[in-house]
């Protein structure tokens, strides 16, 4: 006690502004369940684990530590599970995950000598009664960054509601037998609230659905609320009523008179179709596990380093399989576990070590590779158990490298890819004083774009890249009988694929070859501004790449548009050989007799770049039923390249904060932290602000700008005048021959990458293992055909 009183001055009681962890350790993912507990620094309120709380004390000298242990209570046998009525974790309705209940215990422990004191007891000093007081009640840093539960937002009541105004055209609606007025729909029939009309729901982007013929009333009459039939019963507030001037489902409190006016008796109809937000449930409970998954296989649990499991933290699923990958390559493994040890990366951080990327994706690899938290968890009935592990929750990882992010630090579904990309920039950001360590070079290969004029005159463009993303060439299937087949047989038999078993229907197999061979092949460019011939017209491109990476990764464009402009995900098998050989995509550079454009830059092309919107885009997007501002901006955002790139960034852009906001033509308006960033890809300033001013500020856009417009930068980017000039981020970029080796899958299941599930398998050790989130096993039949990102790791002579 008296060592104690010695130390008061080290205690801190927490303020309200304070980050208390106690739930998980900052270095490892030791928890008060594990063997030591956890230790919670009574100055920082940083936590550590029994192995790692001594260096904590080396460094700071913060000697007052509270202790933290869990142990597990007795629970009844056989405790039922309950179906979830509420998309949410923890709550009263929501998922029961049945966890073991567990039971706290307490003291206060003095380092370096572990001296122990009980708590609670009144013998403690004041300060440190209230100060460990404090934290116990305090929610944990970890909990409040991380909640693991997505609670569907309330509804609220209409604004039209009170004031609704409806037509006495003595239209009754009968109990049953509904259907569209406009088309043959008898499902997701939505019946408008002022005049009665029963038209089909919006087409889903998935091409199921209706056929919006509900919402084009709206925009033809301004008639706003509608309710969904076949939701309608005794419990009124649960029926599914929509607002399209809010464009939300909402609550109307005086259903009841506006459905008399119409004849219904609410409380004699029985619910026959889900709402909305039952939906969003289905499709969060039901994933389409099949094959990707390896369902109904019996997959043998494997444990040790390398093959520990990822926590789910909420639609973390994107999360988990990247990072399994990216820690079965021979360049993360080495930067952030073999070369580098947790107290080397403690010593290395600040204060705190959960904000600090480095310490995290150290804690992370270590966490994966070390084996120490793979292994099978202790059962009560062994003999009738099955096998499996915890896994380990990325909570502080996702937490840092999320930073910023309004996606990515979400609870939401993220596309795998952007994640892949994201992590890559950050850790390149984070190891920019020392390239040589950094382990995203090793996915990093040069591109070159030969543009041929019709003149006979040639440019060479080059940039960096980490993904190849390849067009999936359906025309190339090599199964075109069975499909021609199989399609007649459908069209006869009047049948629809949802109404089919999974194994009865053809799907085209299209070879991972003739992706690559589309890649690479000439692309016609019109309206292509010639400086040799001081006007427009068309160009040929094609594409090579420079250097060869350590890892290639393969990204499979499998969301495309179908012929009414509906985006879909295309239901295609892609053969992937375990070797490919890409030695024949190596660009050649500038060759003997060709001859470069000349360096003038047209003005019309500097003058005229202000983000202006393609009415025909527009149009057309309107027409599917999408905001006409938000139109706008998808058009400006893609560079008025076509409808199909505008829809896909409307779908990936309808959740930003910034979405309503007007458009700005101000050139004061482009940001510069993004010119910045443009100027770092060797562009010059003047350039980058023009690139980033016809690209609505969006710097993947302006690239994409600056390469289609490239006599708008031929002074400042590198036209080769040799095959073997490089630009100056592309020297020291990894290279070698073009074989590889296919190594690791990420394939996804859901109709949206923002939607649904994903799964990594990956080479090891000679066979195909199974990473799904907490889940890891030998893998029986991975499915080469069905991937979304495929990562191949190069074969050396």
């Amino acid at each position: 006690m008296e060592l104690l009183r010695s130390n008061l001055s080290r205690v801190q009681i927490p303020e309200p502004t304070h980050r208390i962890y106690k739930h998980e350790c900052c270095l490892s993912f030791d928890t008060p369940r594990s063997e030591g507990g956890l230790f919670v620094d009574m100055n920082s309120f940083l936590a550590f684990g029994k192995d790692y709380v001594a260096w904590n004390h080396e460094k700071t000298g913060n000697p007052v530590y509270l202790h933290i242990k869990e142990t597990p209570k007795s629970v009844p046998e056989d405790r039922p599970l309950k179906k979830p009525t509420l998309l949410a974790i923890g709550v009263d309705g929501g998922f029961d995950n049945n966890e073991t209940e567990y039971e706290e215990s307490y003291s206060i422990v003095i380092l370096p000598d572990f001296v122990s004191l009980p708590f609670p007891s009144v013998e403690l000093p004041e300060k440190v009664r209230i100060a460990v007081d404090t934290v116990l009640s305090a929610v944990g840093a970890e909990r409040r960054e991380q909640v693991a539960a997505w609670t569907a937002e309330e509804k609220k009541a209409s604004e039209h509601a009170l004031t609704l105004q409806q037509i006495k055209s003595g239209v009754v609606i009968p109990p049953s037998g509904w259907k569209c007025a406009k088309c043959d729909k008898k499902e997701n029939l939505w019946l408008n609230l002022t005049d009665g009309m029963i038209l089909c729901g919006r087409k889903n982007w998935d091409g199921t659905g209706g056929n919006n013929h509900a919402v084009e009333h709206y925009k033809e009459t301004s008639y706003p609320l509608a309710v969904k039939l076949g939701t309608i019963t005794a419990d009124l507030e649960a029926a599914d009523v929509y607002s399209y001037p809010e464009d939300d489902s909402v609550l109307d409190p005086l259903l009841a008179q506006h459905l008399a006016h119409f004849g219904i008796d609410f409380s004699s109809m029985q619910k026959t179709e889900m709402t909305t937000a039952e939906r969003e449930l289905d499709q969060n409970t039901n994933f389409d596990w099949n094959r990707i998954q390896e369902s109904g296989k019996e997959l043998v649990p494997v444990f040790g380093p390398g093959y520990t499991g990822l926590v789910n933290l909420g639609n973390s699923c994107y999360l988990a399989a990247t990072m399994q990958i990216l820690f079965s390559t021979h360049s993360f493994i080495s930067r952030y576990f073999s070369h580098q040890s947790l107290k080397l990366a403690f010593e290395m951080a600040p204060a705190d070590p959960t904000l600090d990327l480095n310490m995290q994706l150290t804690k992370l690899g270590h966490g994966l590779l070390s084996g120490k938290y793979s292994i099978p968890v202790t059962e009560k009935d062994a003999a009738t158990a099955e096998a499996r592990q915890e896994g380990i929750p990325p909570r502080m990882f996702k937490s840092v490298v999320a930073a910023g992010h309004g996606e990515f630090s979400s609870m939401r579904q993220q596309d795998a890819l952007d994640f892949f990309l994201h992590l890559l920039d950050k850790v390149e950001r984070g190891n920019n004083t020392k390239p040589d360590l950094d382990p995203s070079r090793s996915f990093k290969f040069g591109v070159e774009e030969k543009i041929l004029c019709s003149s006979g005159k040639v440019s060479y463009n080059k940039r960096d890249d980490c993904i190849l993303s390849l067009n999936i060439p359906l025309q190339e299937a090599t199964n075109k009988d069975e499909l021609e087949a199989f399609n007649n047989q459908k069209a006869g038999k009047g049948l629809e694929e949802n109404n089919m078993s999974t194994d009865d229907i053809v799907r085209p197999r299209v070879p991972l070859e003739a992706c690559l061979a589309t890649f690479a092949s000439p692309e016609q460019i019109h309206d292509y501004y010639s400086t040799a011939l001081k006007g427009k017209t068309t160009a040929i491109k094609t594409t090579g790449l420079t250097s060869f990476p350590d890892y290639l990764v393969l990204h499979m464009r499998k969301f495309v548009m179908d012929a009414g402009w509906v985006p879909k995900k295309l239901d295609v098998y892609i053969d992937v050989p375990d070797v490919i050989d890409i030695s024949h995509m190596r660009s050649k550079g500038l060759q003997p007799g060709e001859e470069l454009l000349p360096d003038a830059v047209p003005e019309e092309v500097m003058e005229t770049a202000q983000p202006v919107a393609n009415e025909e885009i527009v149009a057309q997007l309107v027409s599917m039923g999408f905001n006409q501002l938000h139109c706008q901006k998808a058009a400006i955002n893609t560079s008025n390249v076509g409808v199909e790139e505008a829809t896909n960034w409307l779908f990936s852009h309808m959740d930003d904060p910034d979405i309503d906001a007007p458009i700005s033509h101000q050139a004061s308006d482009v940001d510069q932290s993004s010119v910045d960033t443009l100027i770092s890809f060797g562009f010059a300033e003047e350039v980058a602000r023009k690139a980033l001013k016809a690209s609505g500020g969006d710097i993947e856009k302006a690239t994409d700008w600056i390469f289609n417009n490239p006599n708008a930068s031929v002074s400042d980017m590198d036209v080769s005048s040799s095959s073997s000039a490089q630009t100056p981020a592309q020297t020291g970029l990894p290279d070698g021959g073009g074989r590889y080796k296919l190594f690791g899958i990420v394939s996804h299941m859901g109709t949206s990458t923002h939607c649904g599930h994903y799964v990594a398998h990956i080479l090891k050790e000679g066979r195909w293992v199974i990473f799904n989130d907490s889940k890891v096993g030998i893998s029986t039949d991975p499915p080469k055909d069905m991937g979304y990102l495929y990562f191949f790791q190069r074969l050396e002579n």
